[in-house]
């Protein structure tokens, strides 16, 4: 069939910034759609915030709009390039939601603009949860009693009905935000009052608990001729009650018989007919009695989905591409499947391995917050795995997460085993080490017999490890590598270093084989080298026949509060630049939510673990040329000192790294050069830690070496505060790992300088300057480039500094460091010997093409290669801003006050001509809500009342009523600031929560 008559020009929507329930598997759905759509010669409009993403690069479409994902904004840029189509199903929630509020006020059809994907009727059927109530009864398929509630007096009046518990649902929303489960009348009241509020249309279902039913997605593609097909079956591990992105999950499906699986399939292709979803990817979520079998459906979503990427990963079967080919006209049986290079796209894949996803927590990273998993999503990131048996895909997930010590370093408690929680899987670990049986455990977790059978099977392998002699038998260590086990975690039971566990495995011959991902369990040849490791079996290719010489490219491992994806930004544009170069590109990474690990991002992708085992067995496997640490985060920078000594890493050495990284060694050699430090120390102990703190003098900032995000950094006023730090942190700290202790500069201006040097020549990208003051962490703080404050001798001068610190250093590719500045004096604050948070940023604000940069003095490119590739930033017309994005409203029971650990789990960008309209867009797209009227409950620490002063009163100005604590109220009163002072924190639902600057928190209660 050809394409949709009359169709030249599609616009894409993009999500928006990361954010709990959202995150880059819609950046990767909106690259593959992309690469699809131009590749049949259309063009492409694609508007999106979030700078930090690959979708938001030039080379992915046609024409790029980083602007507010608002109506107003989105409804100009459709007057402007005026598309022939829209799709609306690829960016997520947040596209759908639009997409609906562009056709329902006219905007499209004043246009003549198509909606493709998912039509208004087939959006609203299954997004009005009312609608899709009726629906499911017409085709008489069950569901849980429930009723839709648009009023707070109809809600209490309806819950009376259907009893407790009772789970809310939202209308209109993403990763189940404003729901959860309540459990009494006065719960039901809180959670109603947020649901209602969090729903675009204040319209609230609320359904009878299925609380212990087990719980199954399958993800559904279905085309205009009316084939269906179902690409991926997943069971989630955790029972119904707990969120699919925040639960453990498997495909294909495990415990469902296969009459009971057909039942479940065929019941969810009907409701897609019905539903008359003709041109893409449907999610279907179903609950299933554990005892019983009664069937119930929990929702659809009429797009691709959170999970999508996870089964296009897990398949090979290329979900969001495809959706996009059948949106604009085609059919499952026209288009080609690209890993077999042989079969159409109208067949269900088939798997002869297992996959697990396991999402990833950092309730660490929120003081105070409450880790307890409910029908709200609280994830920040996910690792999936591939084995031949669930045992080794379990256990290679684990170790993906990169959090091995939890399962050694957390003390045992029953209570742990009967909610669900971040921890929840280690203590069940720690139970059966305990002697509880996998009855008692179903009782108390309400997971599936079969799962926990299969995590007994993992324990009773341990003590089998623990006791047996010396040497070890071959075929003990066999089984144990069959099972999952890990050198580390190997070493760990037998109580020897991990590496003499590696000399043992290469004594006896006992390596992995590497197995393709093919879709079709063998049935056909994969032309795709997609690979996974396993122990069981030989793999198929024992050698690879190369003409080219290899890289290997470590990934970032899973989305975290510090690595999320503006590392897989520059792991893609280090593919792509390296294969310019001629290079064959092979990447190794373990998150399914990535453009990285599309199947045809690199030449070959290993789905691994990012561990030192992992990545030392696939480089052994294909012998690369070289092997490039710098564009995945901290992860693969820890990894380098261990990687060095039997492979070729390209660029700075890992002396040069060392050099960056260690705090005493780094304050050396800015020494030798004359820069400007604060005052530091190193401590292994508390003890320690105090004589230094009179020489650096309080207050002070406490941090590990080696950190990303700022992870355990804080600032410390006192001695108490110091001994409190060290009782919680202790473990941290050794001789080779010592806290380092360095003077806080309150009040300076803080800048990031990101650059790349090569051989003979270096390029500064730019210096991005932060909005908030010196002590919030650089990926909090709001952020302006170019400068705005920043005299231009001052500037200059950094550059300086950057060039002779990058030369002192003998930098090959990144570097980003981090400045503070007061009167015009300059601190070198720490180095960063990679890509930066803040590079696709910066690329994006000065069109540098700073990642291809870094991989030309990777890869020992002279001046006289570069064509005149090295630009200057300073001839920039408009400015950008940063604008930040934190998870403040799904992590429950934390204080949002901001310092040196970061927080913000997603960025936005907003550009104008002047520094108003930029900061404006920054703010509008992250979702940055300042009513201009109410009242403000303050609480400020005394260092900062002053600091704050002005802001306080350009508030009072803007009609609003101050009540505050003691202390903070007789300060505003000796400042002629009228204020009330309260006794206790404020009754009611603040209208939202955000800092004014510096960290500093008010809530703002709407009064009008």
């Amino acid at each position: 069939m050809p394409l949709i008559k009359g169709l030249e020009k599609v616009m894409i929507i993009g999500s928006g910034p990361i954010v709990i329930g959202q995150a880059c598997e819609f950046d990767y759905s909106g690259v593959q759609a992309c690469k699809a759509l131009m590749s049949l010669g259309l063009e492409v409009v694609l508007v999106n915030s979030n700078p930090a993403t690959i979708m938001t690069d030039p080379e992915t479409a046609t024409r790029i709009y980083i602007e507010p994902l608002k109506f107003g904004y989105v409804k100009k840029i459709l007057e402007k390039e005026r598309p022939s189509a829209l799709i609306s199903t690829l960016g997520g929630q947040t596209a759908l939601n639009l997409s609906v509020e562009l056709e329902q006020k006219g905007a499209l059809s004043e246009l003549g603009i198509q909606l493709l994907g998912a039509n208004l009727k087939v959006i609203q059927s299954v997004e009005d949860r009312e609608q899709f109530v009726q629906l499911l009864s017409k085709l008489r398929v069950n569901y849980a009693p429930n009723a839709m509630i648009r009023s707070f007096k109809q809600g209490l009046k309806e819950v009376e009905k259907i009893g407790f518990p009772i789970i809310l649902r939202p209308n209109y929303t993403l990763g189940g935000s404003g729901g959860g489960v309540a459990y009494s009348m006065e719960d039901f009241k809180i959670k109603l009052a947020e649901a209602l509020a969090e729903s675009p249309s204040s319209e609230v279902l609320i359904e009878k608990s299925l609380l212990g039913w087990k719980e199954f997605e399958l993800e559904i593609m279905r085309d205009k001729k009316g084939t269906c097909v179902v690409i991926c079956s997943i069971e989630n591990v955790d029972p119904c009650g707990v969120h699919t992105g925040d639960s453990i999950t498997v495909a294909p499906q495990m415990t469902l018989s296969d009459q009971a699986y057909q039942e479940m399939r065929q019941e969810a292709l009907k409701i897609i007919e019905e539903v008359g979803l003709e041109t893409g990817g449907a999610n279907i979520q179903f609950a299933v009695h554990p005892q019983t079998g009664e069937r119930m459906v929990i929702e659809v979503n009429p797009r691709v989905s959170r999970s999508s990427a996870l089964a296009s990963k897990a398949t090979g079967f290329p979900i969001a591409k495809i959706s996009a080919l059948l949106a604009v006209g085609f059919t499952l049986d026209e288009i080609q499947n690209d890993i077999t290079g042989k079969t159409l796209s109208c067949y269900e894949p088939a798997l002869d391995y297992i996959v697990t996803k396991i999402p990833r927590f950092d309730f660490e990273k929120y003081p105070g917050s409450e880790d307890i998993l409910s029908t709200q999503m609280q994830s920040v990131g996910e690792v999936m795995a591939i084995g031949r048996v669930f045992k080794e895909s379990f256990q290679k997930a684990l170790v993906s997460l990169e959090k091995q010590e939890l399962d050694v370093s957390l003390s045992f408690d029953e209570k742990k085993l009967t909610y669900p929680n971040s921890d929840r899987i280690y203590f069940i670990f720690s139970a059966f080490r305990r002697g509880y049986t996998v009855e008692a455990l179903s009782r108390l977790t309400g997971i599936d017999p079969w799962f926990l059978e299969q995590f007994e099977d993992i324990v009773k392998m341990e003590k089998k490890l623990l006791q047996s002699p010396k040497p070890w038998p071959a075929n003990l260590i066999h089984q144990a590598k069959r099972f999952g086990f890990s050198d580390k975690k190997l070493s760990d039971l037998l109580n020897v270093k991990e590496k003499d566990i590696y000399k043992f495995r290469k004594k006896i011959g006992l390596f992995p084989s590497f197995y393709k991902v093919d879709t079709c369990a063998g049935e056909f040849e994969s032309q795709t080298p997609y690979y996974y490791s396993t122990y069981w079996g030989q793999g198929e290719e024992n050698q690879i026949k190369r003409n080219k010489k290899a890289v290997l490219l470590i990934g970032s491992g899973p989305n975290r509060i510090g690595q999320g994806i503006e590392f897989d930004y520059s792991c893609v544009r280090g593919v792509k630049e390296l294969k310019k170069q001629g290079y064959e590109v092979l990447l190794i990474n373990s998150n399914p939510e990535t453009v990285s690990t599309d199947y045809d991002t690199a030449d070959q992708l290993f789905f691994e673990p990012v561990s030192l085992e992992n990545i030392r067995e696939v480089l052994n496997f294909i012998k690369p040329y070289r092997v490039i640490v710098q564009l995945g985060g901290q992860t693969p920078i820890e990894l380098s000192g261990e990687l060095h000594n039997e492979y070729k890493i390209a660029g700075s050495s890992v002396k040069t790294i060392d050099l960056a990284e260690n705090r005493g060694r780094f304050v050396q050699v800015c020494s030798r050069l004359g820069f400007k430090t604060p005052r530091s120390a190193l401590a292994e102990n508390l003890e320690k830690a105090r004589q230094a703190a009179k020489t650096v003098g309080y207050p002070l900032i406490v941090r590990p070496s080696y950190v990303l995000g700022g992870r355990r950094m804080e600032i410390i006023q006192d001695e108490e505060e110091l001994k409190h730090y060290f009782r919680k942190h202790s473990h941290t700290f050794s001789k080779s790992r010592p806290c380092l202790i360095d003077q806080y500069l309150e009040s300076f201006l803080e800048v990031d300088v990101d650059m790349v040097r090569g051989q003979d020549w270096a390029v500064i990208g730019g210096i991005l300057e932060h909005i908030e003051a010196a002590g919030v962490h650089s990926g909090d703080s709001m952020a302006v480039f170019p400068p705005q404050r920043l005299k231009e001798e001052v500037g200059k001068k950094i550059e300086e500094l950057s060039l002779a610190l990058a030369e002192e250093l003998k930098i090959l590719g990144f570097l980003n460091l981090q400045l503070a500045v007061r009167e015009d004096e300059i601190y070198m604050l720490e180095a960063n010997p990679r890509s930066s948070r803040s590079v696709p940023f910066i690329s994006k604000a000065t069109g540098l093409p700073l990642v291809d940069l870094s991989i030309k003095a990777m890869m020992g490119q002279k001046k006289k290669d570069l064509d005149g590739q090295l630009k200057s930033w300073r001839f920039l017309n408009d400015i950008s801003v940063k604008g930040v994005v934190f998870p403040f409203k799904k992590i429950k029971k934390t204080d949002s006050i901001l310092g040196p650990e970061m927080k913000s789990i997603g960025e936005v960008m907003g550009r104008g001509k002047d520094y108003p309209t930029a900061l404006t867009k920054a703010l509008v797209s992250s979702d940055f809500h300042f009513p201009k009227r109410g009242e403000i409950f303050l609480s400020l620490r005394d260092k900062d009342k002053m600091f704050l002063l002005s802001d306080i009163q350009n508030l009072v100005k803007a009609s609003y009523t101050l009540s505050a604590t003691e202390g903070t109220a007789n300060f505003l009163k000796k400042h002629d600031i009228p204020c009330v002072y309260v006794k206790k924190v404020l009754q009611g639902r603040p209208h939202c929560v955000d800092r004014i600057t510096s960290g500093q928190v008010v809530l703002v209660f709407n009064t009008s």
